[in-house]
């Protein structure tokens, strides 16, 4: 038997440690995410990084990337994420925020097809990239302001905002099928929490929000509007 390697064991302790702990159970997931790579959805300045409990910036300067959204969530994030959604292999998949393509990936692993929007023209060729070395064929990367969707295509059955917005936009939600879910991190700093939101009529919704968590703004969504006496 050979010994892991460095890139495993890393890759086990970012499991074991980070992902379980935040109730990411789902044995599933776990499988998921011991065989999709991270590091290869890493920026090559930052490979020593794929496996640490972080926000990693995708693009230089890393506080401008940071504050334009352009960032890996945390593993632990999208690992839960990705469970709360209940991903099927029927599914269509809309989400809102390729960045590297990483959670695309992922995605693509459970569902019937994906498709991503990013606005950043960079950040959507180098997730393309990403995309076609992993070998994924059924994940689609357009180049695109994510704010509104994408109505022309809907109704989806999973919707992913990966990134966080003050609110959902009501036109978003109507964007999903009877019995699909919506999942985003809303709120302000200090406080965000991570919101699912299920279709269960044709103009009834139900809202959970079962974690706190915080991630920078996607670009474009609204934000309320601040009073100042």
């Amino acid at each position: 038997m050979t010994a892991p390697t460095d890139l495993e064991h890393a890759r086990f302790k970012m499991i074991e440690q980070q992902i379980r702990p935040w109730d990411v159970l789902d044995l599933d997931i776990l499988a998921l995410l011991s065989s999709v790579h991270r590091e290869d959805f890493v920026p090559l300045a930052h490979k020593a990084l794929a496996f640490v409990d972080m926000q990693i910036p995708l693009a230089e300067p890393a506080d401008q990337a940071l504050a334009r959204g352009q960032c890996m969530l945390e593993p632990k994030v999208e690992a839960r994420l990705l469970q709360d959604l209940h991903v099927r292999p029927t599914d269509k998949v809309l989400e809102i925020g390729t960045g590297s393509g990483y959670m695309a990936a992922l995605l693509a692993h459970r569902a019937q097809r994906v498709v991503t929007l990013e606005i950043d023209p960079a950040l959507a060729r180098i997730a393309r990239e990403n995309l076609q070395r992993a070998g994924i064929t059924n994940a689609e990367v357009r180049e695109a302001d994510g704010a509104k969707g994408l109505p022309a295509e809907a109704p989806f059955d999973v919707i992913l905002l990966s990134g966080s917005v003050a609110e959902v936009p009501q036109s978003l939600m109507a964007q999903l099928k009877v019995g699909g879910r919506l999942a985003a991190i809303v709120g302000s700093e200090p406080v965000m929490r991570a919101t699912l939101v299920t279709r269960t009529g044709d103009a009834a919704y139900t809202t959970a929000q079962p974690w706190d968590t915080s991630a920078p703004r996607l670009l474009h969504f609204p934000e309320p509007s601040r009073f100042h006496f």
